[in-house]
């Protein structure tokens, strides 16, 4: 009978034949699967940006923005009344002396100087969040890219709310919540504590540009936006931490009193500097479209009468 032992050449057809199989299989499920997906288009925004003062200088340092000009903000009437009642004596009250800007407003004025860093996986050495420091009364704020949700709603409120971010086109898309109620405007522009903030950080070579659109239930009739542009300047550094000390500045203020203007007060400087009606200084959004430029026309003869 012949013999049934294998010899050492037909082991090595039978492996020979065995790795054709798995290389066949195995392109053919290679070859099935989909492509893996690209990595997101990503710009490099760590460095240290500057104040460039193209865009509302006077309003977002000196001399600041005038009682009752809210022109350029979709407010309510429950933002506009509250708004009217805003009496910047209110600033040395010993609860408002140190109080940071919020998130709404951080990225607005005055200036800021910041410095945008890179929070590292130590791991996986991918960027999982942007840091800006140097705003002001240190409210610094991290934005995390690495998928992580928002939290509950009934999770504290800060000054400089909770931020994610994603890319989208080369552009970092940046979603803020649980942000405190405080200040769209340092003239009493109210922002409420349901407000989300959505920006956009655009970098243009040695510019970079801000957009920054809020959505307020509260106090806004349609989404507020605007827009901030920043100089990459890689000598800076931020100011130190300011240091505050609560001294009692309002002597004759009686405990628990809060200054204000009362419902219905009127402040008129804006208006009559500028020779405007001054139904169109307190915002609104009609008066943000140019639509709104018919019904000027028709107050000003009242103006002029006045």
């Amino acid at each position: 009978m012949p013999s049934t032992t294998a010899t050492p050449s037909s082991h090595r057809r039978l492996r020979r034949f065995a790795v054709a199989l798995v290389c066949a299989a195995a392109t053919t499920v290679l070859a099935q699967a989909p492509a893996p997906a690209a990595p997101p288009p990503m710009v490099d925004l760590a460095g240290s940006w500057a104040m460039s003062n193209d865009e509302e200088l006077l309003i977002r340092i000196d001399p600041g923005p005038e009682l009752e000009n809210y022109t350029g903000f979709p407010l309510n009437a429950a933002a506009r009344q509250k708004a009217l009642a805003w009496n910047s004596t209110i600033q040395a009250v010993p609860e408002h002396q140190a109080r940071p800007h919020p998130a709404q407003y951080s990225m607005r004025g005055p200036g800021p100087n910041f410095h945008m860093g890179e929070v590292i996986d130590p791991k996986t050495r991918q960027l999982v969040a942007y840091t800006i420091t140097g705003l002001f009364q240190n409210a610094n704020r991290t934005i995390w890219l690495d998928g992580r949700p928002h939290p509950s709603v009934f999770a504290e409120h800060l000054w400089n709310g909770f931020s994610t971010g994603v890319w989208e086109k080369g552009t970092l898309k940046v979603t803020t919540t649980h942000m405190k109620q405080a200040f769209l405007q340092r003239n009493g522009i109210p922002s409420s504590p349901y407000g989300v903030m959505t920006e956009f950080f655009i970098r243009h070579g040695d510019r970079l540009l801000v957009i920054s659109q809020v959505d307020d239930p509260i106090y806004l009739e349609e989404p507020m936006i605007r827009s901030s542009t920043f100089a990459w300047n890689p000598g800076q550094r931020e100011n130190p931490i300011v240091q505050v000390e609560i001294a009692d500045e309002l002597p004759n203020l009686k405990p628990g009193d809060v200054p204000h203007y009362p419902l219905g007060f009127r402040q008129t400087d804006y208006a009559d500097s500028h020779g405007l009606p001054w139904e169109a200084t307190l915002g609104g959004a009609e008066t943000l479209y140019p639509e709104y430029a018919e019904k000027l026309k028709a107050l000003m003869p009242q103006r002029r009468a006045q």
